[in-house]
């Protein structure tokens, strides 16, 4: 995979560049795999903001993707590699032995014509898939659960990989894109390599209009606005705010915490991706 560059016949071609899609073979995607993606602009279901600069975009539909690869046992052969709208890797469609066709996400040495398959039998290469349990350590890594059964969560996004160092009892400790360190259940699963399309972090949008077919919309400063708009709008001449940054409801941008959850998994954590203040 490379990234294309055009000839500058304009200041947005001048400063843009795409990738040339090399590893691509099917433009169409399967029928029977897409379902209607509708788009909330940002909107929660009482119609308010919850997710600012949302909006717009080209039209998209869903492709479903197989997350759990849950078919242990039955050999797929892969089909196609094809471009996927809703995320940065690319996807690959298998067509399985019993009639199946599913979406998985395409790792770096997947093609066309090899025979993949999950389960405890399965063989170390990429696309394969099997439980933390019965993957050697020091293996690349991706699609990871983190609860036994409700599919791949960790390293989805094009260019991520896990490792996985060790396993301590029914734990399996993995070494996360992100630099945390985590045990894991050794009875989840992941697949086997590393994510494709590693070049996508180095295309150049070039203008903004190509920012806007993606879906996303200006991003406006609080500085700039009006005291009626934002908390940090206003003043004579410049100003740098004179507090600290928060959002247009004046909650706090930087230091709290965000996550919600019932029931923490911070207890797994043994490294984590950034040091407490």
């Amino acid at each position: 995979m490379g990234i294309r560059k055009y000839k500058p016949t304009s200041p947005g071609r001048r400063h843009g560049s795409v990738l040339d899609y090399s590893e691509i073979t099917k433009t169409k995607p399967e029928k029977s795999l897409l379902r209607p993606l509708k788009k909330t602009g940002g909107r929660n279901n009482h119609g308010r903001i919850t997710v600012r600069h949302r909006g717009g975009g080209h039209k998209r539909m869903y492709r479903v993707i197989d997350f759990k690869r849950t078919k242990d046992g039955i050999p797929a052969k892969v089909h196609s590699i094809e471009y996927d709208p809703n995320r940065t890797c690319f996807i690959a469609l298998l067509h399985y032995a019993d009639g199946a066709k599913t979406y998985i996400l395409a790792p770096i040495g997947l093609e066309v014509g090899q025979t993949i398959m999950s389960g405890p039998n399965a063989e170390v290469n990429p696309g394969n898939c099997m439980a933390l349990g019965d993957i050697p350590t020091g293996i690349q890594i991706h699609n990871v659960e983190l609860m036994p059964g409700r599919g791949g969560q960790i390293g989805r996004s094009a260019g991520c990989t896990a490792q996985l160092q060790a396993r301590d009892g029914k734990y399996a400790i993995v070494l996360l894109p992100s630099g945390e360190l985590r045990r894991i259940h050794v009875s989840c699963k992941a697949s086997i390599g590393r994510i494709g399309n590693t070049d996508h972090q180095n295309v150049k949008l070039g203008k903004a209009g190509r920012r806007r077919h993606l879906g996303r919309r200006p991003h406006v400063r609080g500085t700039a606005m009006n005291p009626v708009d934002h908390p940090m709008g206003g003043g004579e001449g410049r100003t740098a705010g004179g507090r600290h940054p928060c959002s247009p409801t004046a909650v706090l941008a930087k230091g709290g915490r965000t996550r919600r959850r019932n029931h923490p998994t911070d207890t797994f954590i043994i490294r984590r991706r950034k040091k407490r203040r």
